[in-house]
């Protein structure tokens, strides 16, 4: 049986928080959420009051708080809405283009800030590395993305390359399109990784046959596949921390 790997972060409780919120408002404190977070900081300030201020004053029709709240009540949530594209953003009525770019800049924005950032020169040490990198910008991708980072012969990172993208449930990815950019960088090694959109990381047959041909072919040209991440919802699978295949 594989075991996915959780990516371990608990959830602290919000009880405290939610009672100096209710408390703040019930004694007269200001309920306008600039005010209020130039004041406190953001976190007594609920997900509403953030939707509100990144919306605006006012959306192109009515009143920024409305909009939030629909926002917040729409199928998938907060979470389910901002992994829309920007046109099926501008479905829901109030919000116009200027604050599907402020949704999308702020989720980009969100992203980046929360990934554990590979910088090129770095060393891969393991497949978590890996893992915190990629995660948060593959989790809610719709269709298979298949990336890999080119990597010199002491495993430190030259650059990433995204090789493919795929439909909902497969990637197609050839041992040529992968190694061209690592044998332009001179590299000597590289990582596969890439997202199953469903969220469960458990390699499929295809997932075996590709990390199997990326490393017969890896070895013909002398360039080392390092290792295959699959990312999933909260969760990944590293095919030579769980070795599936001889390494």
């Amino acid at each position: 049986m594989i075991k996915k790997i959780g990516c371990g972060a608990g959830r602290a409780s919000r009880e405290k928080e939610t009672h100096s919120r209710k408390s703040n408002l019930g004694n007269g404190s200001d309920r306008n959420p600039r005010k209020r977070i130039l004041a406190q900081g953001g976190t007594l300030l609920d997900d509403a009051d953030l939707l509100t201020l990144i919306l605006g004053q006012r959306t192109t029709l009515e009143n920024a708080r409305d909009v939030a709240d629909r926002i917040l009540s729409s199928p998938g949530g907060l979470r389910g809405f901002t992994n829309r594209s920007a046109k099926e953003m501008m479905a829901l009525r109030g919000i116009g283009p200027s604050q599907a770019a402020r949704l999308k800049a702020v989720v980009t924005l969100s992203q980046r800030l929360g990934e554990r950032r590979l910088s090129p020169g770095m060393s891969v040490k393991s497949s978590r590395a890996v893992f915190d990198h990629f995660h948060l910008r593959l989790r809610d991708a719709k269709r298979e993305v298949f990336l890999v980072l080119l990597l010199d012969s002491k495993h430190r990172i030259i650059r990433e390359e995204r090789v493919s993208e795929g439909s909902l449930t497969a990637s197609i990815v050839h041992p040529r399109e992968v190694f061209q950019a690592a044998i332009s960088e001179l590299a000597g090694a590289i990582v596969a990784i890439h997202n199953h959109p469903s969220g469960d990381p458990t390699p499929s047959a295809e997932d075996f046959e590709v990390t199997r041909r990326l490393k017969d072919a890896g070895e013909l040209l002398g360039i080392q596949l390092l290792d295959h991440v699959i990312l999933g919802d909260g969760e990944f699978v590293s095919f030579r921390e769980h070795r599936l295949l001889e390494w």
